[in-house]
């Protein structure tokens, strides 16, 4: 035990010394274990908040070859993307590592829009999971509970989740590291129990549903797509493993916790991305197979997995699923609290955000960036009331802004990811850190990503959400004046920035 007392010890010092080259000092508490920091981003992932929430986006669209032959193919494009950030993650990690790599890659002005793009996306995207949480909670539990629509109900909802995961993570990472560890468990455990249930109970599974090719799009499946070709439809249902794989930028936001950060944190992304492709496509292929009947099951719309899961369990086994996933959602929102909050420290404590000085601060006795956490809560929570309570020509504020979410996430994902494959071997990035695939397939890789960035960003701005390119150009635009007329002046960018 004292020789692997003394390993750790050496193992921190070095990481310490890592931060220091970068210009920081060691602040927050160092203790998360290479499961603990996995855990962060499978539980961010969740495949039981993005994947069962968004199941009729293949349902609705090309049926069961939406989940057997789609969502392997979707979760190796995002995949692509994470071993990218994996590479990089070992040569620096830190804190907001996202902008920080691509304003030492790139240039001041690129690390501050992908710093915003970042926050912005992280920030709307906690406040959907929150929401989708909420919705899953109605549609489980609504009918029985007798609840009464409002507008007002779901805010405050929202709000009172927001704030209880926030407090949880200004108690510290110890804490917080305990629940996503539990988290990650209680995922793989949900996952399998509710896989054998509905495939035990299916009777004679129909396996050639899983490479079946339906249209189901327009009026057929709910009018979840607009009526569309089938080839079409199985590249829009692409978008359900795209934007549920995301989230592992949460093992990058917490490499200042992490014990030996620079081999700990790639190997987390990377399994956290391998381990929810598997656990997805178990429950989503079983949900698949559980259908007693394809074209009633497409008509039911976003309400496919409820109506699965009643026709096919009984209450007995169904009510104890339905809780345990609500709980996975929560927790998956308090594990995206310690992401955002982590993005928004490290951001201010680089003077980029206003009132820097406060959000960078941290809590000597708990070393959490409190100020950070509960700023996290409250935008989040200012954001979900006046998006949900504005609309543009009928359409709510929040549905357009979330469905920007993962555009964002994946713009803040690929150009760190791009900028590294021309850097990679040259003065800026001379050689990878202790996790690798090597330079020569880390520059393919890069230029993969960029090709892949721009087939999502094509499907994700395509009806129902055309409005996110208007809000995507408009984001990026205001940022920009904001840049060149004030931030270019005002923000120095990290320390030790040697251009």
């Amino acid at each position: 035990m004292q020789d692997d007392s003394r390993t750790e010890v050496l193992q921190n010092e070095s990481e310490e010394s890592v931060l220091a080259d970068l210009g920081y000092e060691q602040q927050l508490d160092r203790r998360l274990s290479q499961f603990s920091n996995f855990a962060v981003s499978f539980s961010i992932i969740s495949i039981l908040t993005g994947g069962v929430n968004s199941v009729a986006q293949v349902t609705s669209g090309v049926g069961g070859a939406g989940i057997g032959i789609g969502w392997p193919l979707g979760c190796m494009l995002s995949g692509l993307f994470a071993v990218g950030i994996a590479q990089i993650s070992s040569s620096f990690p830190t804190a907001g590592g996202l902008y920080h790599w691509a304003t030492i890659l790139g240039n001041r002005f690129i690390g501050w829009l992908t710093a915003w793009l970042n926050v912005i996306g992280l920030v709307t995207a906690l406040a959907s999971i929150n929401a989708g949480a909420w919705n899953f909670f109605i549609g489980a539990f609504g009918k029985t509970l007798n609840i009464p629509d409002s507008p007002y109900i779901p805010i405050s909802a929202v709000a009172l989740m927001t704030f209880g995961q926030a407090a949880i993570n200004a108690r510290g990472i110890r804490l917080t590291s305990k629940l996503t560890d539990m988290t990650g468990y209680l995922l793989l455990v949900t996952t399998g129990v509710a896989s054998i249930a509905l495939l035990v109970v299916s009777g004679p599974l129909q396996i050639e549903r899983l490479w079946q090719f339906t249209n189901f799009t327009g009026p057929a499946g709910g009018d979840v797509w607009p009526k569309v070709s089938s080839e079409w439809a199985f590249l829009l249902g692409l978008l359900l493993p795209i934007y549920t794989i995301t989230g592992y930028d949460g093992s990058a936001h917490t490499s200042e916790e992490t014990k030996n950060a620079t081999a700990t944190v790639p190997r987390a992304i990377v399994k956290s991305v391998l381990w929810a492709f598997l656990a997805g496509w178990v429950i989503l292929s079983a949900v698949v197979l559980a259908i007693p009947d394809m074209r009633e099951a497409a008509q039911q719309g976003w309400n496919v997995f409820f109506w699965v899961l009643e026709k096919r369990l009984p209450d007995i086994i169904r009510y104890p699923i339905l809780i345990s996933i609500f709980l996975c959602q929560m927790l998956c929102g308090m594990a995206t609290v310690t992401s955002t909050s982590r993005m928004t420290f490290a951001f201010a404590r680089d003077g980029g955000l206003p009132l820097s000085k406060l959000l960078a601060s941290v809590n000597p006795s708990t070393k959490a960036p409190e100020a950070a956490i509960w700023a996290t809560a409250a935008i989040t929570s200012v954001f979900m009331a006046m998006a949900t309570l504005t609309n543009i020509k009928g359409v709510s504020v929040y549905a357009v802004v979330v469905s920007c979410t993962v555009i964002f996430l994946f713009l803040t994902y690929a150009i760190p990811v791009i900028l590294g494959g021309l850097a990679l071997g040259g003065r800026l990035w001379p050689s990878p850190g202790k996790w690798s695939i090597g330079v020569v397939p880390f520059k393919i890789l890069s230029a993969t990503v960029a090709g892949l960035l721009l087939f999502i960003l094509y499907l994700g701005v395509q009806p129902p959400n055309q409005w996110a390119l208007m809000v995507l150009i408009a984001t990026i635009a205001i940022l920009s004046v904001l840049w060149v007329t004030i931030q270019k002046r005002t923000y120095k960018g990290p320390p030790n920035l040697n251009h």
